[in-house]
């Protein structure tokens, strides 16, 4: 099942005597794994864990390099945080398998949509000045591009709150990218259609409902790049990397030296190398951060070290608590959000086309896994990693679900067969099909755009599971007829049975 799933610093002498400094930092206080964190890493290595567990049955444990042969992933990279500092860092395979490039800790990666919340420290830094307020109309702020006037706007108002919790009722989930040798537009052209997606537009009342949306955060890099008078990759670059100590991190797209010779190629379903090693992103905020785990460690530590008090950080503690207060859909200002009180637990998802990774944080326990692999298989890949990780050291941030599967009638099955219509269009694609069929006794979902298959098992009443992907699917029907409605978030209408 397709996942839907969301420039350079001037070199001056300053700079690079600041550069030097700190990668000498870096290197002596890096260490070569001890010996008992050798045992960790084999046995978690050893120890991935699947999405569901069936009542009865023994839990199975995966190895690794097994699993990144059978997903088609060459390459993974891994950060461990516990107690608020960086435990292991490792990487596994290749990054680029053409010419033989390994995997490291210095790897760069295609982030994805864990691009928004390092992007919306920007924007909240803008708040914490006083020169953007959360709750006012962002058109007060855009300058040379509006957000186009409806009846919806004139009942509420596109805020840069709604904009980062995906509350504004703005258009475009996602983003394909392009290839090297397309056009590559500006913001302002993405923003009205003028790219590869449609116009970026208000299309429901602001603040009325949550919904994923990559052009809400394509609208906040605007507003950031107007009110500072910086491209985005330059604003990060001087406020907010440095903050973070985030030394091997840039919004810089289409991406030049010296950041292209140390980034991974891409690889597509079947782990073929993506045309052009990569794809290239306009939509910055959105999706277009490169950069690795270890960096990523060190922006969940920067937010940690805050909610735990620190004084002089990226934000103040006081633009963190409200970063990690819940709105619509447990969404936090930029990172999505698990759990309550001294459980919290934030992070986000990433996947561009030929990557795909995660990260996980607890707020006040000081621990977090990182992934990032540079495959679009990757993502189960990723999330048994996690699982692995946080069971071998008791986190209980992502554990296997224990499920009870019934037998269902046959006739109940053949009754939902049929071709299902996604009830929006996807960026590169357009119009959303799968099939739904029965082979001996058992439902399939099959999507042609991307190759991959679900495998059904029954739960209770016309509610199924992939006990290997974890994907939930819930067939309703009412007078309109029969829908699928996928991890309760995506739905697809049956079209012809």
């Amino acid at each position: 099942m397709h996942t839907f799933k969301k420039l350079l610093k001037p070199f001056t002498m300053k700079n690079s005597i600041f550069f030097l400094i700190s990668c000498l930092l870096f290197l002596s206080c890096r260490q070569q794994p001890t010996a008992d964190q050798e045992i960790e890493i084999s046995a978690i290595e050893n120890t991935l864990l699947p999405a569901i567990k069936v009542a009865g049955d023994s839990l199975p444990h995966f190895n690794i390099y097994d699993r990144m042969e059978y997903y088609n992933v060459p390459g993974v990279s891994v950060a461990v945080i516990a107690d608020g500092k960086i435990k292991w860092v490792k990487g596994y395979g290749l990054a680029n398998t053409k010419t033989g490039e390994k995997v490291t800790e210095k790897t760069l990666f295609q982030a994805g949509s864990i691009s928004k919340p390092v992007a919306a420290l920007g924007a909240l830094q803008l708040v914490q000045q006083g020169d953007v307020d959360l709750d006012r109309d962002v058109n007060e702020y855009l300058k040379d591009w509006k957000i186009p006037q409806t009846d919806y706007t004139q009942r509420e108002k596109v805020t840069l709150r709604r904009l980062l919790t995906h509350t504004a009722g703005v258009t475009v989930h996602g983003f394909p990218g392009y290839k090297q040798e397309d056009r590559f537009p500006t913001i302002t052209e993405v923003l009205d259609g003028k790219g590869n997606t449609p116009p970026i537009r208000v299309d429901t009342i602001p603040g009325s409902f949550w919904r994923y949306s990559g052009g809400g955060y394509t609208i906040m890099e605007k507003m950031l790049e107007d009110m500072s008078g910086m491209p985005l990759e330059a604003y990060m670059s001087k406020h907010v990397f440095p903050a973070l100590g985030m030394e091997n991190s840039t919004y810089q797209q289409p991406l030049g030296a010296p950041y292209s010779e140390r980034a991974s190629a891409a690889y597509n379903t079947e782990g073929e190398l993506i045309e052009g090693l990569w794809h290239n992103y306009p939509e910055q905020a959105a999706a277009g951060l490169w950069t690795t785990p270890t960096d990523l460690a060190r922006y969940i530590i920067g937010i940690q070290e805050i909610a735990g008090g620190k004084q002089d950080g990226v934000l103040s503690a006081e633009m963190v608590s409200e970063m990690l207060s819940k709105h619509k859909q447990d969404w936090g200002l930029g990172p999505a959000l698990q759990k309550e009180g001294d459980s919290l637990l934030f992070g986000h998802g990433g996947k561009n086309a030929g990557f795909s990774n995660n990260m996980i944080a607890s707020a006040h326990h000081g621990n977090g896994i990182i992934v990032m692999t540079n495959a679009d298989r990757g993502t189960s890949l990723m999330e048994e990693i996690i699982r692995g990780i946080s069971d071998y050291y008791g986190w209980g941030m992502a554990n296997p679900r224990e499920v009870v599967l019934n037998a269902v009638e046959a006739e109940v099955l053949e009754g939902l067969i049929g071709t299902y219509l996604l009830d929006f269009e996807v960026p590169d694609i357009g119009d959303y099909f799968i099939e739904v069929s029965l082979k001996e006794g058992r439902l399939f979902v099959d999507d042609p755009n991307n190759g991959d298959t679900n495998t059904l098992h029954h739960m209770d009443s016309l509610q199924f599971i992939d006990l290997q992907k974890g994907d939930e699917v819930l067939f309703e029907r009412d007078s309109a007829g029969t829908s699928i409605l996928w991890n309760n978030s995506y739905r697809f209408n049956r079209i012809e049975q």
